[in-house]
């Protein structure tokens, strides 16, 4: 890669660390000896599609301890799944019925700032629109929510709440239910991971082609 010219020296800076980072990827591919990056650039195989949060704290890869080509990665602010995103659908879509994953895990992760976002009444800008789909979550559980005193945990509970409306938001696609209805070899699960000790932690929401109803019940997390 050729040099940059930036006039700006932190600029320049910042981006010889993405180069020589790059590099440094470089040099492991090459001294690699399981056959594992040929293989990958034949072609991909995995059983997990992840949809997460854009927050840079939470890597798919790093949290479920997994190689490149393991997992298939959709990642949005809030990890949101609107019926209306054709980004996210079409990932869904393509994960589901062409890579033929075997998992879908929504994760959410505590201390969110898109979360946090949606239950302050300030305004952010474009962003606004995306965080009406997380103020609608909020509307539906307001007692629940407005109960809880702590800041943290407020925000938190939220987390937790919206995980479980994006898996319900998932399982009603008619991409899930149509493989549903082709195959029992697919699960969708939500999921919140702890920053401060990386664990991903099961909210005890796991759907599949035998427990298709049951999702209605639990969304809300009552």
């Amino acid at each position: 890669m050729r040099n940059k010219d930036f006039k700006n020296p932190i600029l320049k800076e910042s981006f010889d660390k993405i180069v020589a980072g790059n590099q440094i990827w470089v040099n492991e591919v090459a001294s690699d000896n399981t056959g594992l990056f040929k293989q990958l650039a034949k072609g991909q195989n995995p059983e997990i599609l992840w949809i997460g949060c854009s927050d840079s704290r939470v890597p798919a890869n790093q949290i479920t301890n997994t190689r490149p080509g393991d997992v298939f990665v959709h990642r949005n602010i809030a990890n949101m799944c609107i019926h209306s995103d054709i980004n996210m659908l079409s990932v869904l879509d393509y994960a589901v019925n062409v890579l033929k994953v075997k998992h879908v895990i929504v994760a959410g992760h505590y201390g969110c700032g898109g979360i946090a976002a949606a239950l302050s009444n300030k305004q952010f800008g474009l962003i606004d629109n995306w965080l009406g789909h997380i103020k609608d979550v909020y509307w539906a559980n307001k007692k629940q929510i407005d109960a809880i005193e702590d800041e943290t945990a407020r925000v938190n509970r939220l987390v937790e709440l919206n995980v479980a409306q994006q898996v319900h938001n998932l399982c009603n696609t008619t991409i899930v239910r149509n493989a549903w209805n082709e195959r029992d070899d697919l699960a969708v699960h939500g999921m919140v991971i702890e920053l401060a000790t990386g664990e991903l932690i099961d909210l005890d929401l796991t759907y599949t082609a035998d427990s298709p109803a049951k999702y209605n019940d639990d969304k809300a997390l009552a």
